[in-house]
């Protein structure tokens, strides 16, 4: 037999599932192949390559985009228990049913078993967010290598295109095209760990909140636990996040109000007692009613619990004036305006129950 000789008489270009192009050492053993004979059909010139220890890729040329993610997954995920069969999870379903069966040997990427499910493996970084839609990424055949999350006592050394990021913890993946990809703010804090260039860490965060992928919030979490912002050109492009974020945020509070029909406030004013101190600014106002909105755009970092404080402080002072105070945050208004108009609405409402407020100036911010 030779390196050219098939092993079923299935062709190779007629299997569409790219688990069956690109399998691990240990699939090709399970089908009765040797070492010797997976090294022959991986030589120069033969129809089988090696991409990454343990995994091949079973036709000749270069791999695709979703070959090589796969194959990055395979090197990098843990493999199932010998004798127990991967179990298909809720991103990974097990094979159809509904098509023809084949009987006969198989293909030696083919398996009776579900399709194997790639646990403890992360797809994030660059790659993961050019996964989930970005468009100032670049696109995957250009990327030199993929970065991959596993679990930190896993004994995997970056390489080929695989670079292993280990973590403490392994978020919660996302399922895009069938793999398992960090969510937007974990994929963005490892693809800015690995950037020096300020503009385009800015043109990332600008387009994770502009596009609608994330709230800044929560880009700022993931950074601060990365620590990433001790790095100037980070801490540059969080607070044009911050800018951003709240630009949005006040879009959504005005769409807000003209959707669901409420009273017109009087925007972005600041409030002072006559002839006394500044009350603070807010982002709507009723005075009518004494019914404001203010936004907490803050930015989640660990050290800004006295901006905390201040916030609480106000409110806690302008309530005890007889106004009352709904706090949103840009999630919320985004995620549940409705509710939110709700809440605005029954307070409004209210006011009419209360005793009246104090007297206070309202001047433009």
């Amino acid at each position: 037999m030779t390196h050219n000789t098939p092993l079923s008489p299935r062709p190779l270009h007629d299997l569409a599932d790219v688990r069956r192009r690109v399998v691990r050492t240990a699939q090709l053993r399970a089908q009765g192949l040797t070492p010797a004979d997976i090294t022959t059909r991986c030589r120069p010139g033969g129809p089988w390559q090696q991409l990454l220890p343990g995994v091949h890729l079973l036709h000749p040329g270069p791999p695709t985009s979703e070959e090589r993610l796969h194959a990055v997954l395979l090197y990098a995920a843990r493999e199932a228990t010998p004798g127990v069969p991967a179990q298909p999870g809720p991103s990974h379903p097990g094979p159809s049913h509904s098509g023809p069966s084949h009987s006969g040997p198989s293909h030696p990427g083919a398996s009776n078993a579900p399709r194997h499910v790639y646990a403890d493996a992360v797809i994030t970084g660059l790659a993961a967010l050019t996964l989930h839609g970005f468009t100032a990424t670049p696109p995957l055949p250009s990327l030199d290598h993929i970065d991959v999350l596993v679990p930190r006592l896993r004994r995997l050394r970056t390489t080929g295109c695989a670079r292993v990021i280990r973590t403490a913890a392994l978020p919660a993946p996302e399922t895009v095209t069938g793999l398992p990809v960090a969510p937007v703010p974990r994929a963005l804090a490892d693809a800015v760990a690995d950037l020096a260039d300020a503009d385009a860490v800015r043109h990332l965060l600008t387009e994770a909140v502009r596009a609608g992928h994330c709230d800044p919030a929560s880009v700022v979490r993931e950074l601060t636990r990365a620590k990433l912002l001790n790095r100037p050109h980070v801490v540059d492009a969080v607070d044009s996040l911050i800018a951003e974020g709240r630009s949005l945020a006040e879009d959504r509070l005005y769409a807000m109000v003209s959707a669901y029909g409420l009273p017109d406030p009087v925007w972005n004013v600041g409030l002072r007692l006559p002839g006394g101190p500044h009350l603070g600014g807010l982002d709507a106002y009723w005075p009518d009613q004494a019914v404001a909105i203010e936004l907490d755009t803050r930015a989640p970092r660990q050290t800004e619990d006295t901006q905390w404080s201040e916030y609480a402080r106000k409110r806690e002072h302008l309530e005890r004036l007889g106004i009352t105070v709904v706090h949103i945050t840009p999630r919320k208004l985004r995620d549940a305006m409705e509710q939110q108009a709700a809440i605005v609405r029954t307070a409004l409402m209210a006011s009419a129950d209360r005793d009246p407020a104090a007297y206070v100036v309202v001047l433009p911010r």
